[in-house]
């Protein structure tokens, strides 16, 4: 959520910058006129609490004088009743100007290049030459048909499209892409592991900006304590650790990972990447979530897609980084690179890590702060998150770039002590 001063002080100025990057438009004349009402409303509310107070008063000294207080006490009735739905109307209205606000995306950095979609992105960085083929390039799904080791079919007959069942060598190679990834961030990059229920309640969605925007590409049940939520992205758990809390600086950064299941509906996807596990409603991610303070969060961010690029080169698996233009960016993010991984099957790169600092957004939604040890007062987290990277998609390029003549795989020799020393599938 937006910082209110932007949208009460600067308001068309703020509304003029997302229009421009984001192609977002405020309605500026109907927002103006909430909060004209509102200020309105706040200071007759103000002027009956304290007009309350002093008849309250009055009444007091009055019966000390022993003289009637009936019409004093008529009057403070009417005035706790005028009150009462002043302050009705003042939450309603601030409820309102809360619900246009949770709909309002972040304010992209000044880093941020302008585009209105991903052809406005720009490249920062190569890594690796994608690899000569001397033989026919197979994709993942042709290189799991072997055996039924990658079984789409089956997981549409359990669970529908978007589903798939692994078995065998790719689903041990699968186990040992999550593994290495959550011992190399761990082990080497000075993150604590962290282990985060997947179903979670609304305030847990709206703190990370899924709620109220993104409620259709959800999966949601209302089994037990009401409607809850399966979350897509172990993001959302591990952000919300520190909702309604005040941190200790000392533990700032703090760098947090997690290997979970997510599940998204993919509403918005249409028929793209119906083949094998591109674009999977259930899939498995080791997600990278970092707090910090202002200061900090910059170099947190280039630190954090660091991380994730380590993975794919000890992978071997070549990749581009790209800074992500102002109409491509996620609603929460005020700058993202994306890590797009190279699959031989097509020609292309495909993103397979997404890296972003948020700035206070989350933090102010969540009232997630820290304690300044210069003034002592609290004051709003960053908070940045990325793939570390997606489990699927990397078993998707250790697959088709690793892939040999007969169909087999050879596996990454950092993989290979998670696999029992094989160096083949």
């Amino acid at each position: 959520m937006l910082d209110p001063t932007l949208l009460r002080a600067e308001l068309a100025t703020t509304a003029e910058r997302l229009k421009t990057t984001r192609g977002f438009a405020i309605d500026v004349v109907a927002l103006q006129s909430i909060e004209a009402e509102r200020k309105q409303i706040q200071v007759r509310t103000q002027e009956l609490q304290n007009l309350r107070n002093t008849r309250s008063k009055a009444i007091g000294m009055a019966k000390a004088k022993g003289e009637d207080v009936a019409p004093l006490m008529a009057e403070v009735a009417a005035i706790g009743d005028e009150l009462k739905a002043s302050e009705a109307r003042l939450e309603a209205i601030k409820a309102e100007i809360d619900a246009i606000a949770a709909g309002i995306p972040n304010l992209p950095d000044t880093s941020v290049p302008f585009g209105s979609d991903e052809g406005g992105n720009v490249e920062q960085h190569r890594w690796g030459t994608p690899r000569s083929f001397d033989f026919a390039v197979k994709d993942h799904v042709e290189l799991g048909a072997r055996d039924g080791m990658l079984d789409g079919e089956a997981g549409a007959k359990l669970s529908g499209s978007r589903f798939t069942v692994l078995r065998g060598g790719v689903a041990r190679l699968h186990r040992a892409l999550a593994q290495f990834m959550l011992d190399l961030h761990t082990r080497e990059h000075g993150c604590l592991e962290v282990n985060v229920p997947l179903i979670v309640n609304a305030d847990s969605m709206r703190g990370t900006g899924q709620l109220p925007k993104f409620e259709e590409d959800l999966f949601s049940t209302t089994v037990g304590e009401g409607k809850r939520y399966l979350i897509p992205t172990s993001e959302v758990s591990l952000t919300n650790l520190v909702r309604d809390e005040i941190v200790d600086a000392a533990q700032l950064p703090m760098r947090l990972t997690a290997h979970s299941m997510c599940f998204r509906a993919e509403a918005g996807s249409g028929g793209r990447d119906m083949r094998g596990m591109i674009r999977q409603h259930q899939f498995e991610k080791v997600e990278l979530v970092t707090l910090a303070t202002p200061e900090q969060s910059a170099d947190e961010h280039e630190r954090m897609t660091r991380n994730a690029e380590v993975v794919l080169e000890k992978l071997g698996l070549p990749y581009r980084r790209m800074l992500l233009c102002t109409g491509d960016m996620g609603f929460s993010a005020t700058k993202t690179y994306d890590l797009e991984v190279w699959l031989p099957s097509q020609n292309t790169y495909r993103e397979i890590s997404s890296c972003s600092n948020c700035g206070d957004f989350q933090a102010r939604r969540m009232q997630a702060r820290f304690r300044n040890p210069a003034t002592g007062k609290p004051e709003l987290l960053h908070t940045l998150n990325g793939s570390g990277v997606a489990v699927g998609r990397a078993l998707i390029a250790v697959m088709e770039n690793h892939q040999n003549a007969d169909g087999s795989i050879t596996v990454p020799e950092v993989l290979r002590p998670y696999l029992g020393g094989a160096e083949r599938i």
